[in-house]
């Protein structure tokens, strides 16, 4: 039986007769990516905490908005035992007459969400807070589902733009054995032939108790070739990653899944509302803000966004708006911000960080695109594959 846990943000006047919208944050119980030993550690660019923690924040932060409105937001936790408890709970989410969900969940739970929801909830606006796989930003899309979380060629594009800019033109890459490795290295592999990165060698690395497979664990002989500017390091679990800077055979930056890094958010950055914004998450959850927790604040966010542009409108009514680019959203970037149409995905600058601060901002300058600058971070429209537009 799934798991509810309400908790109201924001209340309009009690004099008004408010419209009652709630947002519900699915996740699964047992999902890998909150194992108590993981959430410790604390890799870079992982989550540390649940999803819903970001979404009440924005619909906290969105109160004065939605109290104009006459709109009262509630966000709803709900939390799966297992993935095949998704049913019932559509089911009583659809007796709640609840439209808008933000997903923090496995891959293959999000897709059956994505492909179940529509139908279980007579409309749907679903956003993924916490995935980078740009296959849901391709053949595996939806016409229903957003993405306030970055894709993996995002953050490999943003990545990549920073080493041209600083003429580091030369990259040993270091390739893991998981799925999701290999993902990220196809994400460089088509970022660095973009901007021009030459990988001169590729070697593959391995955590293993096997004393036979000890040196492909070993930093040193791994990075024993001279002839490169960095080293980049494709692993998605972090675990490998976070013991190689400092510890290569040459004194080489580390890039990729340590190191440098393009993330979503980091809280550090200093600008643009960024320190109010972190300094209001950590006091609310006595954790720093993740690139996860920001994305499931941008979805409560937008929702809201969507709302306000258009207060009596139907959920397929404002996705379409948000869908369209013409509706704006304040993510404390910058820039207005705005879903692309051709996969749903959120335009953003992402930050080249490390684990002490923000040392740029992508895309940098300099770099050019026709249209929005923004487009360059990612899958163009011309090169996407998703056929599920609105």
């Amino acid at each position: 039986m799934a798991s509810f846990t309400a908790g109201l943000s924001c209340l309009a006047h009690p004099a008004l007769a408010a419209t009652k919208v709630t947002v519900a944050v699915i996740s699964l119980a047992d999902d890998a990516r909150y194992g108590a030993r993981r959430e410790e550690r604390a890799y870079p660019g992982h989550p540390t905490g649940r999803a819903v923690d970001g979404a009440q924040l924005g619909a906290d932060d969105s109160s004065f908005e939605l109290d104009a409105e006459g709109i009262a937001l509630e966000v709803r936790d709900v939390v799966l035992p297992s993935a095949v408890a998704l049913p019932k709970a559509l089911a009583e989410l659809k007796a709640a007459k609840v439209q808008h969900l933000v997903a923090d969940l496995p891959l293959a739970v999000m897709r059956q969400l994505v492909q179940t929801a529509p139908a279980a909830l007579g409309g749907a606006m679903v956003f993924n807070a916490g995935l980078d796989d740009d296959s849901l930003r391709a053949d595996g899309c939806a016409a229903v589902l957003l993405h306030t979380y970055p894709s993996r060629q995002m953050m490999s594009d943003a990545l990549v733009q920073y080493l041209a800019a600083r003429n580091w033109r030369k990259a040993l890459v270091l390739q893991g054995p998981l799925p999701g490795d290999a993902l990220q290295g196809q994400a460089w592999a088509r970022s660095a032939k973009r901007y021009g990165i030459k990988t001169t060698q590729e070697r593959p690395f391995k955590l293993s108790g096997d004393p036979r497979e000890r040196n492909l664990a070993n930093t040193r002989l791994l990075t024993g070739d001279r002839d490169h500017d960095v080293v980049a390091v494709m692993d998605s679990d972090g675990e490998f990653a976070r013991g190689l800077p400092y510890a290569t055979q040459w004194p080489r930056p580390v890039v990729g899944a340590n190191g440098l890094m393009a993330v979503a958010w980091h809280p550090q950055w200093e600008r643009n509302g960024g320190p109010q914004l972190s300094r209001r998450f950590a006091k609310a959850t006595h954790r720093p803000m993740t690139g996860q927790d920001w994305a499931a604040w941008m979805a409560v966010r937008s929702v809201v966004a969507a709302l306000v542009d258009n207060p009596k409108s139907s959920v397929a009514e404002q996705l379409k708006g948000l869908r369209s680019g013409k509706v704006f959203v304040d993510g404390f970037k910058g820039p207005r911000l705005s879903f692309r149409a051709w996969d749903g995905q959120l335009r953003q600058p992402l930050f080249l960080s490390h684990i002490d601060g923000v040392v740029g901002t992508a895309p940098l300058d300099g770099v050019l695109h026709p249209k929005e600058v923004l487009d360059t971070l990612g899958v163009d429209e011309k090169e996407s594959t998703c056929k599920a537009r609105l």
